[in-house]
């Protein structure tokens, strides 16, 4: 007979979850305590903060394999980290569930946050149990970015020139799942390009870049044939799927130049596109309409 939640209790799961973790020296304290206690960043960096969620029917399904929900959950985390060319370091989970879930499928979940945590050099140091009606796990996270070099998405200029990094649609079929963020790749771009504006696709192109464009206070125009489409699927799909996961980032006009060859170099197999620009007027928005949207 399976195990159920109900079966073996919280402290129980707790032991099983936190057994053998792997904390590197920044962590003082770590799970057990009723807080972590951690290094605090060095006088050079800022300290970034992050929370996120997946829910069971909406961002999972009930047949989603356990480890892959884990590794969702801790890499969109990381990948708002890379959005802000930063360095993740600490995580807390939360996790709710059913009392009647088997005890198997909240361990293969943690197998996947866990992996993910390592890949990426994050602690996890601590988090939350509780019971409820659905499966819910939160991550809360904390990084760091040197004080000049960390990206936000609010200061591109009507003439910046944008650019996606990877290929947009279809995410449902497997990306959503299985994508990588791009945290090597935004570290490498502001360091090698003057980057003004910069964020993660998760809502989708269409949704994001109006989000992108209206926090700097311009317009935008693309051409949708330049769009880099994952196989098989149409201009509608790149543009409103969501869940790529990819950067879309501006650049000034001045320093695009050459900025694809360099980056053929430096990233061989990821490919990087020019899908269009920043424009003065924010009413223009060259871009078909989709995108992710929780309320509606």
């Amino acid at each position: 007979m399976m195990q159920t939640l109900a079966d073996i209790g919280e402290d129980a799961l707790i032991r099983r979850l936190v057994a053998g973790l792997k904390l590197d020296a920044s962590v003082i304290a770590g799970p057990g305590d009723d807080c972590a206690v951690v290094l605090p960043p060095k006088q050079s960096e800022r300290l970034l903060l992050k929370t996120d969620t997946v829910v069971e029917g909406v961002h999972f399904t009930t047949s989603t394999t356990p480890r892959l929900i884990g590794r969702k959950a801790m890499a969109r985390v990381i990948s708002d980290f890379a959005a802000m060319a930063a360095t993740p370091h600490h995580a807390l989970i939360t996790l709710i569930a059913p009392p009647r879930t088997p005890v198997k499928r909240v361990l293969g979940i943690y197998g996947g946050l866990r992996a993910m945590a390592e890949e990426y050099g994050v602690n996890i140091v601590g988090g939350e149990t509780s019971r409820g009606d659905q499966l819910i796990i939160t991550v809360s996270m904390t990084g760091t970015a040197p004080a000049k070099d960390w990206v936000a998405r609010n200061h591109a200029k009507a003439g910046d020139c944008l650019f996606v990094t990877g290929q947009l649609g279809g995410s449902i079929k497997r990306k959503h799942l299985h994508f990588h963020p791009r945290v090597q790749e935004a570290q490498w771009l502001v360091k090698h390009a003057r980057i003004t504006a910069m964020m993660d696709l998760s809502d989708g192109l269409g949704k994001d870049l109006p989000r992108l464009a209206a926090s700097c206070g311009v317009g935008f125009h693309i051409k949708p044939e330049d769009l880099p489409l994952t196989r098989g699927c149409s201009i509608q799909q790149a543009v409103g799927d969501g869940e790529d996961y990819e950067l879309l980032f501006a650049v000034s006009a001045k320093y695009s130049i050459g900025l694809l060859s360099d980056w053929s170099q430096a990233f061989p197999k990821l490919k990087l596109t020019r899908i269009g620009k920043l424009v003065a007027d924010p009413q223009t928005r060259g871009i078909p309409s989709g995108g992710w949207e929780h309320f509606r």
